[in-house]
């Protein structure tokens, strides 16, 4: 597979997801998204996230487990998506987004969110809602 790779994180605390509006490019600004970004040369999947949530956000996190499955962007271009814990910060919209916003199981239907996410969340909140049962 020659495509190129954009990360994001299903990042999890307090039995919330967090999800961020994208404020650029103009096409994607106003919906919402796990954060992450693009992989770069060299680095692996992990290391891409753990970079981007610090560029993006502001903080420390550590990439838990793979979500399966892969969502084409555009062409030549899939996202992967992992289940992320924080380490430390608190998440601020530093790069390409103006607003962040904390949300519990039964509220993932409230924000507009990109289609390629869709079945991520979807795994992520399906998990959050395992969580809170164990």
């Amino acid at each position: 597979m020659n495509d190129s790779v954009v990360v994001a994180g299903a990042v999890c605390d307090g039995g919330r997801l967090l999800a961020a509006r994208r404020s650029a490019p103009p096409e994607l600004a106003g919906r919402w998204e796990l954060p992450g970004g693009k992989r770069e040369p060299g680095e692996s999947g992990e290391q891409a996230l753990v970079r981007e949530l610090r560029e993006e956000l502001g903080v420390e996190a550590e990439p838990l487990e793979r979500i399966p499955g892969e969502w084409p962007l555009k062409p030549g271009l899939v996202l992967r998506v992992w289940t992320v814990r924080l380490l430390s910060g608190e998440p601020s919209p530093l790069e390409d987004h103006d607003e962040l916003r904390w949300l519990a199981p039964d509220e993932a239907d409230d924000v507009d969110w990109l289609d390629q996410d869709r079945p991520a969340v979807a795994e992520a909140v399906r998990r959050l809602r395992e969580a809170a049962r164990a």
